[in-house]
């Protein structure tokens, strides 16, 4: 369903309104629902503080804005520098990307990885997308909940975790230094099709040694005990008013991106479609070490971009620079990311 959305020419603007209109499934979870809810993030007094009592001018650690009636507020949990290790693109040389990184005013043989959680607030109703990468007792990342008080959010105010996909930098944050749960309040929304596979055994079972074997095991730890909190959510349909997760498989099996669209306004909430522009922005066919299928994720890629340029859409990624919002044009056989300019107040 989702690629055909994509594909399809002769409806402008469909990516970002994949749901609208879409009835809900018997079931399914919704943030319209939550009053008649039984969830933990219905019955707690805390959940129901709107979002829209933050702070409204912008921080170092967090920046405001309005997609229609809905709040976003990105929240940077971090940014770490790694030496570039060799893989890192697999299908690029080190010197294809050492230039590409000198194009970007980037220093060559290293690479600065940075992580931006969001907090999208709709009808009272607060929604965490992605966690980060949870403590860092070395302190280049892990700053989510610091970032969240000084914006004026309160972990328990979170009524839902909407999780995009399982690597450790998206959902090690559900979890405290401690194994308390970082956010006691909400209910966590995963995608069906990526919780399908990493917790099948037979899976598990057949992964290299790796990577994709230690992933196997932190969804494991990450997500031992919280049954009850968790529920499934299937891909075109909506999830709260204007939200709508659809299918952007390759970086993982279950791999979901989402459409906010409210009023006349819309977001594009690609999570890891890209990771840093510099590279597979500018790059499209290059292939990530953490792109588990490369040329299915270069497919999406090229697919939700094309879209994105022809929809003149304001994208949100992941591991874009803070604050990490832009839109994107073709360069080439590529494209180009233009950062938003920088509002000083919501």
């Amino acid at each position: 369903m989702t690629k055909a959305v994509l594909d399809d020419p002769t409806r402008r603007g469909a990516l970002l309104a994949l749901g609208s209109g879409v009835a809900l499934a018997a079931g399914a979870p919704a943030i319209a629902q939550a009053q008649t809810s039984s969830s933990p993030a219905a019955s707690s007094p805390a959940a129901s503080s709107p979002a829209a009592s933050a702070p409204a001018r912008q921080g170092p650690g967090f920046y405001h804005h309005k997609v229609g009636d809905a709040t976003v507020t990105t929240i940077t949990d971090g940014a770490r520098t790694i030496p570039l290790a060799d893989g890192f693109v697999r299908n690029a040389s080190r010197d294809q990307i050492n230039a590409a990184l000198g194009q970007a005013f980037m220093p060559a043989n290293t690479m600065t990885l940075v992580y931006n959680p969001m907090v999208v607030t709709i009808a009272d109703k607060r929604i965490l997308i992605d966690t980060g990468n949870g403590p860092d007792p070395k302190g280049a990342v892990g700053h989510l909940l610091p970032n969240m008080a000084a914006a004026g959010i309160d972990p328990k105010s979170i009524d839902v975790v909407l999780l995009t996909h399982f690597h450790g930098d998206h959902v090690n944050g559900l979890l405290n230094a401690d194994g308390a749960l970082a956010f006691p309040n909400a209910e966590i929304l995963v995608p069906a099709a990526e919780w399908a596979f990493w917790m099948d055994d037979g899976n598990m079972s057949r992964a290299p040694e790796g990577g994709v074997k230690q992933t196997f095991g932190n969804v494991r730890r990450v997500f031992k005990g919280q049954d009850s909190r968790i529920t499934q959510y299937q891909w075109d349909k909506e999830l709260a008013p204007g939200l709508t997760p659809f299918a952007t498989t390759g970086h993982t099996p279950g791999h979901t991106s989402l459409s906010l669209e409210s009023g006349n306004a819309r977001l594009l909430i690609q999570a890891d479609v890209t990771n840093h522009p510099a590279l597979f922005v500018r790059n499209p066919g290059w292939h990530a070490g953490f792109d588990m299928d490369g040329p299915k994720a270069e497919e999406t890629r090229r697919r939700l971009y094309d879209r994105a340029v022809a929809d003149k859409v304001l994208i949100a990624g992941f591991h874009y620079p803070f604050p990490s919002l832009g839109h994107a044009e073709k360069d080439g056989s590529g494209y180009r990311l233009v950062p938003i300019a920088w509002n000083p107040v919501l």
